[in-house]
């Protein structure tokens, strides 16, 4: 039978007793010049006189979460965090997170961290090759599962007891536990630590965006595909940064064409129709990071664990990936010859 909230085993029933600090859930838009929810004056400033919010916010968790300056020192030494974000599921997310960080990895000078936060949907530990592992709790914290030397992941599947266990958790759960992953996780010191995120622009979004805002977050990628009906979540996307306060370091284009693996050409599977990624990204004057084409063998390389990008580094698609990590790294001043290893 499928855990339903406190029926998961340790460590997650941690994460369930974890004293949480959400806003409280208002019945009303706050009013102009409102203090906020979660300030010391809620519900007790001038601007609360008469608003249907007052009770519900002078009753509130008010000022800053304790935790924050905890995970600020935690990941004290990550020396870039990066969000990968689209606000459309199907689009590639996770898939785009695994190559990004086996990219960052084929590198051996640096180490990489991947963080999933699709508390619902844990992909990431399959298409690493580590989803029958399991967590080690050291007297520092818990230690991510180490894929290779230098490339680490953190994911609620390695505590579930059962692979095909569904986690049916209300969004304070999933906050707590992205809280712990962050607050508790021994990352030690990384060059990069890619966080894949669910779709939507939710409470994990909300979540890790407040938690890493003081220790700094270098920006978001954005993932898309060609068609419109991508677009329009994406569009969602870039709004919700521009109001979260995040940096949008640019958009990429997924499953842009089909490449055949015997002829190499490429064909169109999902035309776009309004001008795809590359229009989108003109219109919003967001950076364009490149166009990464479907590749079948992504697909299994996926099922089997295995790194796309160490096995077919001359295919279409890899180039493609390599053109869209030296943008990356363009945009948060490190030279891509470095994240890449390259001569």
């Amino acid at each position: 039978m499928a855990p339903f909230i406190d029926d998961v085993v340790q460590p997650v029933d941690d994460a369930l007793a974890a004293t949480l600090k959400s806003a409280p859930s208002l019945v009303a838009p706050e009013p102009e010049h409102c203090p906020g929810p979660e300030s010391q004056q809620a519900g007790k400033g001038d601007a609360c006189a008469g608003c249907p919010n007052q009770a519900i916010c002078a009753a509130g968790p008010t000022g800053p979460d304790p935790d924050i300056p905890l995970i600020t020192a935690r990941l004290a030494n990550i020396r870039h965090k990066l969000l990968v974000l689209s606000g459309k599921g199907g689009v590639g997310k996770s898939t785009f997170t695994t190559m990004l960080a086996h990219a960052f990895a084929s590198n051996p000078a640096n180490v990489v961290g991947v963080m999933d936060t699709d508390i619902c949907g844990p992909s990431i530990p399959k298409m690493m090759g580590v989803d029958d592992e399991t967590i080690h709790v050291s007297s520092t914290g818990w230690e991510p599962v180490w894929v290779s030397e230098n490339l680490g992941v953190m994911s609620v599947q390695f505590m579930l007891p059962n692979r095909d266990d569904a986690v049916i958790w209300r969004g304070p759960k999933k906050n707590g536990l992205i809280k712990q992953f962050l607050k508790d996780v021994e990352w030690g010191e990384m060059d990069y630590l890619v966080v894949d995120t669910p779709p939507g622009t939710s409470d994990e979004h909300l979540s890790v965006n407040t938690y890493l805002k003081e220790s700094g977050i270098d920006g978001a990628i954005l993932v898309t595909t060609p068609q419109e009906v991508a677009l329009l979540d994406v569009r969602k996307e870039i709004d919700f940064c521009r109001k979260a306060g995040i940096r949008i370091l640019g958009l990429v284009e997924n499953m842009s064409g089909f490449v055949c693996p015997k002829c190499t050409h490429t064909s169109e599977i999902f035309r776009a129709t309004t001008g795809g990624g590359r229009r989108l990204a003109q219109d919003t004057g967001v950076p364009f990071l490149g166009a990464v084409p479907l590749d079948s063998r992504i697909g299994m390389a996926c099922d089997y664990g295995e790194s796309f990008f160490d096995n077919f580094p001359d295919s279409p698609t890899c180039k493609a990936l390599k053109e869209v990590v030296r943008n990356v790294a363009k945009e948060i001043g490190v030279k891509g010859e470095d994240v890449l290893g390259e001569e």
